[in-house]
């Protein structure tokens, strides 16, 4: 399973590329607002510093929603920089968008999918990536988790070439049921990387290793 990291900060995406986990990126608006890009100049430059800082996809969102202005707005995020994915809402639009993108060679990545049928359609659309939204479900006391499941069936049985991104991850266990239910890639907020590699039992270990050898050294 690919890792990417959903961050649209780049020192997060820095750290994490360092330790060499970072398959690919994803962004949104919501990200992009909070890492304090406050317009669409400032947006389109770190994408490009982030595309050729990972050298590995890097979804960057549309902000509008009708097909037309998605197509054009997609047209001009694609040009930033060859690694560039456009992530497109599934709507109607989204759809109409995503076809039309995906006959022009611009790899779409269809976002806020809640349901397998969504899913189904973009990659019936074209979509090079599709993005269930897992953490959301479960905020609404549904298993989002089933949602990954039941849409690796759908693409399994009819060999659909999407891959499917496993999208708001909330903590490590989301990590894990993505593994092991087969998902292409899980894309993951930097805090919950840390928290895959951290584990007090590997702390206590290594001091312990360590205090025994400085124990060794004075006998």
């Amino acid at each position: 399973m690919k890792f990417f990291i959903d961050s649209a900060h780049l020192d997060e995406i820095q750290k994490a590329h360092a330790l060499g986990l970072v398959d690919g990126v994803t962004t949104n608006p919501s990200l992009s607002a909070q890492a304090g890009l406050k317009d669409m100049a400032a947006f389109h430059d770190q994408i490009r510093k982030i595309c050729e800082l990972v050298q590995a996809p890097v979804s960057a969102e549309v902000v509008t929603t009708t097909a037309a202005d998605m197509i054009t707005e997609a047209k001009t995020l694609a040009k930033i920089h060859e690694q560039v994915v456009v992530k497109i809402p599934m709507t109607p639009d989204g759809l109409k968008a995503t076809h039309a993108l995906a006959r022009e060679g611009v790899r779409v990545n269809v976002t806020l999918i809640f349901q397998p049928l969504q899913a189904m359609l973009a990659a019936k659309a074209g979509a090079a990536y599709v993005s269930p939204f897992i953490g959301r479900l479960d905020d609404i006391s549904q298993t989002g988790m089933d949602l990954v499941e039941q849409i690796m069936a759908i693409f399994n049985n009819y060999g659909y070439e999407t891959e499917v991104i496993v999208a708001s991850i909330r903590h490590p266990l989301h990590v894990l049921q993505a593994a092991l239910a087969g998902a292409d890639i899980a894309t993951i907020p930097y805090k919950v990387i840390l928290q895959l590699i951290n584990h007090p039992l590997t702390d206590i270990g290594l001091a312990k290793f360590l205090e025994d050898w400085k124990k060794a050294q004075k006998s």
